[in-house]
This record gives structure tokens, C-alpha cells and sequence, in this order.
């Protein structure tokens, strides 16, 4: 059973764009902050690109992605999502969707459930 579950990884050019989707499968996301990690080579960290709060929607973004990705979630659909535009071949790695109950923002060590990652590959 994984509690959450990531997709729409790929192959894209450099300049290219992809849209990531993060769906529970077993419970409902209205009440959970998501957040979206990603880990850019084995043995590295992952580091927290992008968030987005259970009670407002406010989005919070890396520096290294402003401008470019923006975070999102429709709670009817039960589904969060991670627009990314002008892709770079920094950004390529795996891409893992996570969720903390009722808090209001998202850190790494913080979160409640994990989805098992999807690969985004930058290249030309």
C-alpha cells in the first residue's frame, strides 16, 4: 500500500514542460498539506522544491524554481499538482509527491506519507 502516488514524469528538451499529478489512493488530501520533493542524483538529499497548505493554498517554491513551476491542488479531484515550465537539465531527477496533516507548511522530515517518486529526466 502506498499512501500516495506520483505521476506524469518524463523525458522533455531543455526548455520543455511537464506536469506532475499526486493522488491518494485511501484517504482524502483536503486536509493535508502537500509538498513536492526531489532528489537530483543518488546519495543526495532530497530538497523541498515546492508547497502547498492544506487551509489556504498558499504555495511556497525553492529559489532555484520560482518563476517556473507552480504548485497546485484541486481537492475535489483529490489530486495535487507541480506545473513545471522552462525545465533545465538541473532539474532532472526523481520527483516525490508528500503529505503532513493539518500543518500549514511542509519540510522534509516532517511528513506523514510519501508517494515512491517519478523520474523526470532534462536533456537534450
Amino acid at each position: 500500500h502506498v499512501p500516495l502516488v506520483e505521476s506524469g514524469g518524463g523525458s522533455v528538451l531543455p526548455g520543455g514542460s511537464l506536469t506532475l499529478s499526486c493522488t491518494a489512493p485511501k484517504f482524502s488530501l483536503e486536509q493535508w498539506t502537500v509538498g513536492w520533493f526531489r532528489r537530483q542524483a543518488p546519495g543526495q538529499e532530497r530538497e523541498r522544491v515546492s508547497c502547498i497548505s492544506w487551509r489556504e493554498g498558499i504555495a511556497e517554491y525553492a529559489d532555484s524554481v520560482k518563476g517556473r513551476f507552480t504548485v497546485s491542488r484541486d481537492n475535489a479531484k483529490n489530486t495535487a499538482y507541480l506545473q513545471m515550465n522552462d525545465l533545465n537539465p538541473e532539474d532532472s531527477g526523481f520527483y516525490y509527491c508528500a503529505a503532513v496533516y493539518y500543518v500549514d507548511t511542509c519540510f522534509q522530515w516532517g511528513m506523514n506519507h510519501w508517494g515512491e517518486g517519478t523520474l523526470v529526466t532534462v536533456s537534450s
